[in-house]
């Protein structure tokens, strides 16, 4: 049996990161007016978590006004609006990730940037 190491660890706790952001958070509702806010309070949020080094959240407000209901000027935050950058240090690793949409899979894809010792 291989031994888990720091590196292993550090993308561990980045990708439940990742997971817990999405699922807490997609769907929640949101309109032009509350996009900053609910950017803040995600970050706010995984900050909270162990070992997490930096987090930014921004919200693509463009697709935001697309999907706005007309009458109730509000949407739900859709899980291609997000684009998350997230450090996690791990001991002495950082394991760098991001959650973004993929235009030509037409997904949001969570992927390891990069991994560094300090």
């Amino acid at each position: 049996m291989t031994e888990i190491n720091e590196r292993d660890r550090a993308v561990f706790e980045a990708g439940i990161k990742l997971g817990a952001m999405y699922h807490q958070f997609v769907g929640t509702p949101i309109s032009s007016d509350t996009v900053e806010g609910l950017e803040r309070i995600i970050e706010d949020s995984i900050a909270l978590q162990p070992h997490v080094r930096s987090v930014s959240v921004l919200i693509d407000r463009d697709m935001v006004e697309k999907k706005l209901n007309p009458k109730f000027k509000y949407c739900e935050l859709e899980g291609r609006m997000l684009h998350v950058s997230l450090q996690i240090l791990y001991k002495n690793m950082i394991a760098h990730v991001e959650l973004a949409y993929d235009e030509i899979q037409d997904y949001p894809l969570m992927s390891i940037k990069k991994i560094e010792e300090m």
